[in-house]
């Protein structure tokens, strides 16, 4: 069998959440220099405690750059009154995104509400709702990736569930210049309609992140394994989402409660190295 092709490692992207639990964003920043680490994803509640515009100073000369601040969103509630103050909340993520130079928003869509249940009424106010960001995210220049997630996290963090429904929204909103998708192998590897829609995105992907899929998973949104450990095929995803002209970073994202957050992040950051050639 021939070599597998080195992959060019300038396209590694690392999120923070993959050390969440043992640096300050300023170790974070500064770990990824000593590690020569160059795109970087930032977590929203670690940007809280600072305020974007002292992030955006941390981050000022470091050559970093920055692909996405992860995640606003949940905005599907019934109630009219907290919808307001939750859309306000995004449009202030859009202002920190841009604050900082993220590329993208993270755009979580918020779950089905038990005051309503019924999942077609919270996806079509989800989708009215992200329409009326459009003109804040083109003022800014910050796109907003609309990121779906596994169909079990549909009553409590997304009823954007598929790609499929991602592209349908995408046409829906008609403002490719704002909208984009971003494609999570954790999230997405079990969808038997996953090559088409891929191909059906094209260019409106905008960010790709990668975990595996564990045999053992113990929790569906914090126990998320480094690429190899799991039963996910994560080049063959890769090269549809780069067959689809996806030509940007490839992002490993790994919240993992019970192993890596309690690891050392220089060793985090060695495995992720490693895995980057070996199972990306």
């Amino acid at each position: 069998m021939a070599d597998k092709p080195k992959l060019d490692e300038r396209l590694l992207g690392f999120h923070q959440v993959n050390v969440l639990q043992k640096w300050t964003t300023q170790q974070f920043i500064d770990g990824m220099q000593r590690h020569g680490i160059g795109a970087v994803a930032i977590w929203r509640d670690r940007l809280r405690e600072h305020g974007a515009t002292e992030v955006a100073r941390m981050l000022r000369g470091t050559g970093l750059q920055v692909l996405s601040l992860c995640a606003a969103g949940l905005i599907a509630t019934p109630d009219p009154g907290e919808a307001a103050s939750v859309i306000d909340e995004v449009k202030r993520a859009i202002d920190d995104a841009a604050t900082i130079g993220a590329g993208s928003l993270m755009f979580v869509a918020g779950g089905v509400d038990p005051r309503d249940k019924s999942l077609e009424s919270t996806r079509k106010r989800v989708l009215e709702r992200v329409a009326g960001l459009t003109a804040c995210a083109r003022a800014t220049g910050v796109r907003i990736a609309l990121e779906p997630l596994h169909p079990m996290a549909c009553g409590s963090r997304s009823v954007l569930s598929t790609v499929g429904i991602a592209n349908d929204w995408c046409d829906a909103l008609d403002a490719e210049d704002v909208f984009g998708i971003a494609v999570d192998t954790y999230a997405v590897w079990w969808d038997p309609d996953l090559p088409r829609e891929l191909a059906r995105a094209g260019k409106r992907i905008c960010n790709f992140h990668i975990a595996d899929w564990l045999a053992d998973t113990q929790d569906l949104r914090l126990d998320r394994g480094m690429p190899g450990d799991g039963l996910i095929d994560i080049p063959g995803i890769r090269r549809m989402v780069e067959a689809a002209g996806y030509v940007g970073h490839r992002e490993v994202e790994v919240f993992s409660a019970r192993n890596w957050w309690q690891r050392d992040p220089d060793e985090v950051i060695g495995v992720v190295r490693e895995r980057y050639q070996s199972a990306i």
